[in-house]
């Protein structure tokens, strides 16, 4: 299965859409309570905050036909949890500065297949992000090699095919087309054989109606005869569409079926590999822990920040609530993105870790902002000290 990204202008209505704030005619509502959604900020929000900080930095306003804040349409699998996304996001900001605010999962839009009524689910995530340049406090610039970079990380980290380029794309879409062509040409060849077979066939005789006219001689009606043969055509037609169709439906589900096991055997096959790395390897496999544990902490984090958002005023009094609460929180993160609770289990080992956690949970988001866990364990935020300020 590919997947692609692609940043766009984001829409007015973006987080109507992306939170399901209102209902949509093109959704399933049975399926939408499998839709995921974090935020760190809502949209208009940061867009002041960004026309401030290039204010700050730049000493002029954002240009009015800047496009500071972006959207991208990720192709995901069924499985993909919010923790993929984290991890790809703080990849697209590590290598890219792009600074993903919002995402939602979305399980509840597909189509119904037109022939065999079967529902073909469409698995999809919105991105939402700050496009600006912190250094200059105006928009990013990346060149081609960028965006071709993007869809190499996206690949990466939700563990699925890379889609292909966009010249690739428009060829193979050509080339589809032709194909069709071909095929339909093929098509019609094949009918004009057959009504020729039938013609010359001695059953032909039985589709010509004779009746005798007032001399008593046998003559053809023509009406009823070309009404015997226009029956016959789209009989023939309509069989030969339904077998077009079952063997083009067979001929897809054998492709996708074996790409399918293909892509498993290669995921196998890598697993193995790096299983006995990580077994014979010590440093191979301090490495690999701790960059889990780390992509484990980050994902509760975000979940805790997305939860004080929805709970601003939310108090929280002594110990014991604060390990209630982060226990509840442990344990959506866990079901929700396949984590097992032995990784809380060592992450909530260190004694640092777990006093950052209470601190978000007492304070929330803001409080967040200037003890953030990443910013003790990692410097890979480079943020200014104006754009800190501005963000407390």
């Amino acid at each position: 299965m590919k997947t692609s990204i692609n940043f766009k202008a984001v829409k007015s209505d973006s987080e109507i859409h992306n939170f399901r704030k209102k209902s949509f005619d093109y959704i399933r509502k049975d399926l939408t309570p499998k839709n995921e959604y974090w935020q760190e900020q809502k949209i208009a929000d940061r867009i002041q905050k960004i026309e401030t900080y290039c204010k700050e930095k730049s000493g002029r306003k954002l240009q009015k036909n800047a496009i500071p804040v972006r959207e991208a349409v990720v192709v995901i699998k069924e499985n993909t949890t919010m923790q993929d996304l984290h991890n790809l996001s703080k990849r697209l900001e590590e290598e890219l500065k792009i600074k993903v605010f919002q995402i939602a999962i979305h399980k509840d839009e597909g189509h119904y297949d037109k022939d065999t009524n079967e529902w073909k689910p469409n698995y999809h995530a919105h991105l939402v992000a700050d496009w600006q340049d912190l250094e200059t406090g105006k928009t990013l610039k990346h060149q081609s090699f960028h965006y071709s970079k993007m869809q190499d990380i996206t690949s990466e980290c939700l563990g699925m095919e890379r889609g292909i380029s966009g010249s690739k794309a428009r060829l193979e879409a050509i080339q589809f087309k032709i194909k069709k062509e071909e095929e339909y040409l093929k098509v019609l060849e094949e009918r004009k054989n057959e009504i020729k077979k039938e013609l010359s066939h001695e059953k032909f005789e039985e589709l010509i109606i004779k009746e005798p006219d007032f001399l008593g001689f046998q003559r053809m009606k023509t009406e009823k005869t070309l009404a015997n043969m226009e029956k016959l055509y789209r009989v023939q037609k309509s069989q030969l569409l339904k077998n077009k169709n079952d063997l083009e439906t067979k001929t897809k589900q054998i492709a996708e079926l074996s790409t399918k096991n293909e892509r498993l055997k290669k995921e196998i096959q890598l697993s193995k590999s790096k299983n006995a790395t990580l077994l014979t390897n010590a440093s191979v496999f301090a490495v690999e822990k701790k960059k889990y544990l780390d992509s484990v902490l980050n994902t509760l984090e975000k979940a805790i920040k997305f939860e004080r958002l929805k709970q601003p005023y939310l108090k929280i009094e002594n110990e014991k609530q604060l390990i209630d609460k982060l226990s509840k929180i442990s344990e959506k993160v866990s079901k929700d993105n396949n984590i097992p609770f032995s990784a809380f289990d060592e992450t909530f080992k260190n004694s640092n870790h777990v006093a950052q956690l209470f601190t978000l949970l007492r304070f929330g988001n803001e409080q967040n902002k200037k003890t953030s866990i990443k910013e003790n364990n990692q410097t890979e935020h480079k943020e200014p000290e104006k754009r800190r300020g501005l963000r407390r």
